[in-house]
Order: structure tokens, then C-alpha cells, then sequence
């Protein structure tokens, strides 16, 4: 942590990546995660904002739990299932004996109801031709209905809109959301958690996959390990608990259902085409108006100029998640200590972004890959004919990791690896790469499903 960085939003036992990947102290990946440290520290601080808060009055402890159950099912990932659903198990409890375990069939059925291989989607931007058609999904069983209720049915169908069709996310979408009882700050949330799960979920396969202990779909667990992970979820649930009583809350109290509604459709110039030019962007909810911004939501920014952004100022409505992700992203795309050259850590970004449709986010990065170094023209022959291109041996194996990591479930595997071994990268550049192509899945999702670029 750098000297002007609080401590996380809270605490727990243990950094959960390094449990779900399985990594011990003192091995090699170990020592990689810690040369990034403040990605370590802070991508565990964003999952404490998420799910060791302090406030629960716009989503609740077991709403959080059983969406990340949800997600972890659509990636296929076992020590993620494992640890999620020993979570909502944990967190159910709270709102009366055995909640916990009759909700969670209903989301293991749902998850494998809801499951594909991702993503999916139309582009449409017309340098584009891979649009793919994928299976939507909605809670449609009466006793799912029932025993999900309203707020948390949505929840669900935003989870795997999401994780599976980012592409197409839709204003509509969130007035869905806004129906179902949700507020505009609770819509927030639900989707930084979403998405921060999909950042997660990729950075644990992709560092399993560099010590070869992915656990295939299926597969159980070595003997112990969800023993271990079900009790490292009680301290979880347990931290959460004393953390919202800390903060004069009760983890029994539901959230009451909102009547907000989506405000007037903005007026955008939407661009035309993947493109490295300057864009801008404008929601479909509100942003929290700068004038209610106090200290702590400024201290979210990091950066202060950011409330002169729509984007961050939305964001802002869950001001601890803002700042655990800001400070992720600076030290995942700008720590100078050796490893992968910040071109290159762009490059993976901008393919990210051009698999998942993000048209925005290709054109920051894009552009920031050729000003730090890469040929304009190479980048914008990835931009225009899509992430099959090939530019360079070395750049064409970040590109490749970057798009199996991208897929869901996860493709990445020792294929990949191989190829940025052959290409000259190490462990610390390997994980560089990694945690650059899977921050863009996070950041994706996130401005593809609560807003659209505008010219």
C-alpha cells in the first residue's frame, strides 16, 4: 500500500485469491503476486468491500452471497462453488434457520439452466463481423420464482447477462432491475460485484493454470480443501456480521423494496466503429450529484478531477468499492517494477475489451498501447479485424492468453502459457499479463451494462 492508501474496506483471514488458486506462502507465484502488491492488497480490498461491508441496506449479505454462488457457476470454477456457496450457507443463516441451504439448489439449478459459452452477443460497431447468438435466460419456474423472490430473480438475470452477453447489456435492462425493487446505488453495487467476480474468477484460473492446479469442471476437490474453504467462508460471514453491527446495522433487516425509476434516455452520437480516437461516455442511471459528494467519496476517486466524470461519479454510489478498484487498476497497469512493458499490459486490455464489445474501453487502451510504444497500425489492425489478427509473435501469445482468459467458462490453459514462455515472459510478466487481460473483464462489464460511449 502506498503511504496515502486507508486500510481496506475490511478484513479477513486470508487474500481469497490466493485461497481459491490455492497459492502458499513463499512459492514463486507468491512472490509475484507481492512484487504487485498494492493489485494484491487492494483486489482483496475490493472483496472485503463487496462482501465484508459495512452497509447492507441496498443489498444484503445472502443477496451477495447467492449471486456470487450464481457466477461462480456460470465460470465452471470449484473452489469458487465451493467457497460461494459455504458463503450464502453462512449468510443465510442470518435471515433464519436453513435459509442459506434451501436457496442454494435453486441456484445450482438456475446456474446450470443459465450456462453457455460466453460471450455472446452483438456488436455494433461496423468494423465488427463476429457477433454471436447465445441462450437467454430468465428465472421462468414458479418454485425458482417463489423461492427467489423478485429482487434477488433479477439479480440473477443481470448476473448472467453480464458474465454471458456483455455485448448486451441495455438501459432496459436496469429498469428491469429498478422494477424488481432495486435502487439506483443497489443497482450499482450488484454489478461492481458481478463484475469484480469476473476479474476474480480469472485471475484465480489464470495463476492455478501457471502452477498447473486447475481443478477441472466436475472435478472434486483434494480432500480438505472444501473443508478449508467452507471455514475460511464462516470467518468471512462472520467479519461481515461484526462489521455492520460495528456500524449500527442489522445483517437481519432486508433491504425494502425502491420505487425508483430509469431517467430520460441521454442523447449520444453512438461511434461507429472500434477506433484508438478520444470517446466519451454517458449512463442510464444516475450518477450521484457532485454537489453530495463528501470527503469519503472524493477519497473513492483517488484522483479529485474524476467527479467531472459521469462514470466515476456513478460508481462513487458505493464509494469503498470505487476506491479498492481504482487503486487495483493503477498498480496492475502502471507499477514500473519489472515484468510486462505497460504497452503490452494495454494491448491485453484493448483485446479484452474488443472481444467483449466494449468499444469505449478499446479506444483508451488501444490508444494508450500505441502511445506507450506499439505501432498504431498494429493496434488498429486488432481493432479492426478483431483479436484473430496477427501482429508479432510476442504479441500475438499475450493477445491469445488474454482472449482464452476472456471466454467463459475461462479457455486459458498451458497452451498459453506455452506460448508467452516461448515468447520470453516470466512469472511476474505472466501474472502482468494475466491480471491486465482480466481487469478488463471487470471494467467491461461494467461500462457496458450501465452505460453506452457517445462521439
Amino acid at each position: 500500500m502506498t503511504s496515502t492508501d486507508a486500510a481496506p474496506a475490511g478484513t479477513t483471514t486470508a487474500d481469497i485469491i490466493d485461497a481459491l488458486a490455492d497459492i502458499s506462502g513463499g512459492d514463486a507465484l507468491d512472490a509475484a503476486r507481492r512484487r504487485r502488491h498494492d493489485a494484491r492488497e487492494h483486489a482483496q480490498g475490493s472483496f472485503a468491500a463487496f462482501f465484508v461491508p459495512d452497509d447492507v441496506t441496498q443489498v444484503s449479505l445472502a443477496e451477495r452471497a447467492a449471486v456470487a454462488l450464481f457466477v461462480a457457476r456460470l465460470h465452471e470454477q470449484e473452489a469458487a462453488i465451493a467457497f460461494y456457496g459455504a458463503l450464502l450457507r453462512e449468510t443465510g443463516r442470518d435471515l433464519g434457520a436453513g435459509a442459506g441451504e434451501a436457496l442454494e439448489p435453486f441456484i445450482v439449478a438456475e446456474a446450470a439452466r443459465a450456462s453457455g459459452q460466453g460471450p455472446f452477443g452483438a456488436f455494433r460497431a461496423e468494423n465488427v463481423s463476429e457477433s454471436t447468438t447465445g441462450p437467454e435466460y430468465r428465472v421462468s419456474s414458479v418454485d425458482a420464482a417463489y423461492a427467489l423472490g423478485d429482487r434477488l430473480a433479477a439479480a440473477l438475470e443481470h448476473a448472467h447477462l453480464l458474465v454471458l452477453h456483455p455485448r448486451d447489456g441495455s438501459r432496459g435492462a436496469l429498469g428491469t432491475l429498478l422494477d424488481a425493487g432495486w435502487s439506483t446505488t443497489g443497482v450499482v453495487t450488484i454489478s461492481q460485484l458481478i463484475s469484480f467476480l469476473t476479474f476474480q474468477l480469472r485471475v484465480v484460473h489464470g495463476l492455478g493454470a501457471v502452477r498447473g492446479s486447475v481443478v477441472a469442471p466436475g472435478v472434486a476437490l483434494e480432500p480438505g480443501r472444501s473443508e478449508a474453504l467452507a471455514e475460511l467462508a464462516g470467518s468471512v460471514a462472520r467479519a461481515a456480521e461484526a462489521r455492520v453491527a460495528a456500524a449500527g446495522g442489522s445483517v437481519t433487516t432486508l433491504p425494502e423494496h425502491a420505487t425508483e425509476t430509469l431517467p430520460a434516455a441521454p442523447s449520444v452520437h453512438e461511434p461507429p466503429r472500434f477506433t484508438q480516437d478520444q470517446l466519451g461516455w454517458k449512463s442510464w442511471i444516475e450518477p450521484l450529484p457532485a454537489a453530495d459528494f463528501t470527503e469519503r467519496h472524493y477519497a473513492a476517486l483517488v484522483e479529485r478531477d474524476r467527479v467531472h466524470m459521469p462514470y466515476f461519479r456513478l460508481l462513487a454510489r458505493d464509494p469503498e468499492a470505487l476506491r479498492e478498484r481504482t487503486l487495483t487498476d493503477l498498480d496492475i497497469f502502471h507499477n514500473p517494477d519489472a515484468g510486462l512493458p505497460r504497452a503490452e499490459r494495454e494491448l491485453a486490455a484493448a483485446a479484452a475489451s474488443r472481444f467483449n464489445g466494449c468499444v469505449f474501453c478499446a479506444s483508451v487502451h488501444a490508444r494508450a498501447a500505441s502511445e506507450n510504444g506499439l505501432a498504431w497500425d498494429d493496434v488498429q489492425r486488432v481493432l479492426d479485424e478483431g483479436v484473430s489478427a496477427r501482429v508479432s509473435t510476442r504479441l500475438d501469445a499475450v493477445i491469445d492468453a488474454t482472449v482464452a482468459l476472456t471466454a467463459t467458462p475461462i479457455r486459458f490453459g498451458a497452451a498459453h502459457l506455452d506460448a508467452l514462455r516461448d515468447a520470453g515472459l516470466d512469472e511476474l510478466s505472466q501474472l502482468d499479463a494475466i491480471q491486465a487481460g482480466s481487469f478488463f473483464n471487470w471494467a467491461n462489464r461494467l461500462m457496458l451494462s450501465l452505460g453506452e460511449p457517445s462521439v
